[in-house]
């Protein structure tokens, strides 16, 4: 096997390339992975444009990386420790969890490792989590791998990674069989939020977008109602099919401060905001809403915890579809092409296939 590969690299913003670098070299505990496919995620997108939350006064991000944490691919490569660790062998289907914990702070102890306080995220930091828009990658001995069944199919192993997003959004927001549910936005990770919340059976499910053809796949998803702000006043609507309290779940997922504050507005007292977005810019909000005026449970949710396996699992029983939502797919030659239509409304979940 060559000792180089191709890789998208990031040098900063705006300062991405295609080049030939080497593989990766393993260490004890290592897997090298074959990629199949790594999905270009919307905080990619705006990671690329120069966003304020990765490119600040202190970068989270450490160039030069390879980009990319929804990815999966074959065992190409492992080290004894990490066949011991793993009971995985070459040629087997995986994936590891976006983060890579340090396995010594305070959240990692106690099990909340998605939290970790040192936060490597495949994709961002050079070295330690190079990301998946490469021929290979290193999955580390801090890695959280999953095996992924054969009869799951290329599009399903490559939205894992969202989908397992999607089910611990849903979860946060605690929804009981009683609840009128609104979910704003419909890229890749409402629309998922969608079939997970379904499950659910909530009394009513809402989904908010501003795009006419998304809403139709919203509602074959499992949407009861739909509705466009730019045409219908969304508010009005939900309040008028809860005697005119608000929704009682929340789940924003826009990533624009028009789906905070239309949230705010549009739940009702005592209500559960659930927030799942990379925002390009910052959101004013008059704080009195949250406190004084309702008393609202606001619910960040980050990463997906615990459920990668259960995403499995419903991809299995045919209980999750990625069917219309992954709609483009390209090589590594063609990462800016792919990288330009991620960024526009034209596409909903775009795929790199090294």
């Amino acid at each position: 096997m060559s000792q180089k590969m191709k890789a998208v690299v990031c040098h900063g913003p705006q300062d991405y390339k295609l080049e030939t670098i080497s593989i990766p070299k393993l260490f004890p505990g290592d897997v090298l992975l074959k990629v199949k496919g790594c999905g270009i995620c919307a905080g990619d997108c705006k990671c690329k444009a120069g966003a304020k939350m990765f490119w600040g006064d202190n970068p989270w991000v450490k160039p030069p990386v390879v980009p990319g944490h929804e990815f999966y691919g074959t065992v190409e490569d492992l080290t004894p420790e990490a066949q011991e660790k793993y009971q995985i062998k070459k040629g087997d289907r995986i994936i590891a969890e976006q983060i890579v914990p340090c396995w010594n702070c305070r959240y990692c102890k106690s099990g909340k490792y998605w939290m970790c306080e040192v936060h490597n995220i495949y994709g961002f930091q050079k070295d330690v989590a190079d990301g998946g828009m490469a021929e290979y990658m290193r999955l580390s001995k801090n890695a959280i791998i999953h095996k992924i069944p054969e009869s799951l199919t290329h599009e399903e192993a490559v939205f894992l990674e969202p989908m397992a997003c999607a089910i611990h959004t849903v979860n946060r927001g605690d929804i009981q069989l009683n609840d009128v549910v609104v979910i704003a936005g419909a890229g890749p990770l409402g629309l998922g939020m969608v079939q997970v919340a379904k499950l659910k059976t909530p009394k009513k499910l809402i989904v908010i977008d501003a795009i006419p053809e998304r809403l139709e796949l919203a509602k074959k998803l499992g949407a009861d109602i739909t509705i466009n702000p730019l045409e219908e006043d969304a508010e009005k609507i939900v309040k008028s099919l809860t005697e005119g309290y608000g929704c009682d779940v929340y789940i924003e997922a826009t990533g624009a401060p028009v789906g905070v504050i239309q949230g705010l507005n549009m739940i009702r007292k005592l209500g559960r905001f659930v927030e799942f977005s990379v925002f390009g810019s910052e959101t004013t909000v008059d704080w009195s809403i949250i406190g004084d005026r309702k008393e609202l449970d606001i619910r960040g949710a980050h990463l997906s915890p615990y459920c990668y396996e259960i995403a499995i699992d419903l991809f299995e029983r045919k209980l999750l579809t990625v069917e219309g939502i992954v709609t483009h797919s390209y090589s590594l030659d063609q990462w800016e092409e792919a990288f330009d239509i991620a960024a526009t409304t034209d596409s909903i979940k775009v795929v790199i296939t090294p």
